[in-house]
């Protein structure tokens, strides 16, 4: 039976885009106690555990709000870092049951900030909350002066605002989520859409083969 290109090309959406209506997994995150005081050349140690045996992403975010990859471990315990590289200078991750874990070896200021803890499944992204890693705050004695300061002709500009960490933790996140969501879906759909068209054209020359022999 022949079907139209149309219902052809409906039927190959459908199978490229899956549904995403799957339970949301179960994913807790244990870090230790000082975990806001660390000190320089501590070793951190985070475990993230989930009730779905996918594989887990960490990511870390600076204190900037940037989002850095640290590494993948999947279902079956491979684990792969930054540069799809197997081992890591600043990193170690290893799975162990239904747990995840990451060790930064040597704690340094640019290990400041938080770390997540993220799985995909049916190509929906979930995130652990948030584990904040500082170091302990230091306090800056302000020098002293030998008289009041004039503040004449200087002035404040109103529209200053410092930016939001929190928005802009949202938006890299929405980035990550289109990366691993439409990226993956969009080369999918380019594959069967091409494998559709090829299958057009040969019906259409199988056709004229056969208008041919009727002659």
């Amino acid at each position: 039976m022949d079907m139209s290109p149309a219902l052809l090309l409906l039927l190959t959406l459908g199978f490229c885009c899956p549904g995403i209506y799957a339970q949301s997994p179960d994913i807790k995150v244990r870090s230790p106690r000082d975990i806001t005081q660390l000190q320089v050349g501590q070793k951190l140690e985070l475990e993230c555990r989930t009730d779905k045996p996918t594989g887990a992403f960490w990511i870390h975010q600076d204190k900037s709000g940037t989002l850095h990859f640290i590494a993948f471990i999947s279902s079956v315990s491979r684990v792969s870092f930054e540069g799809n590289q197997k081992t890591s200078t600043r990193f170690e991750a290893w799975k162990e049951g239904m747990s995840y874990h990451l060790v930064v070896k040597s704690f340094t200021p640019q290990d400041q900030g938080k770390y997540f803890c993220m799985v995909t499944i049916n190509q929906k992204l979930y995130f652990s909350p948030g584990q904040h890693a500082f170091l302990p705050a230091t306090t800056v004695v302000a020098p002293t002066t030998c008289g009041p300061t004039s503040k004449h002709g200087t002035t404040e500009d109103p529209n200053l605002q410092t930016p939001d960490p929190e928005r802009r933790m949202q938006e890299d996140l929405d980035f990550f989520c289109h990366i691993f969501i439409w990226v993956p879906l969009a080369g999918a759909c380019l594959l069967l859409l091409i494998a559709l068209v090829t299958t057009i054209v040969l019906c259409q020359q199988t056709r004229r083969r056969r208008c041919r022999c009727k002659r």
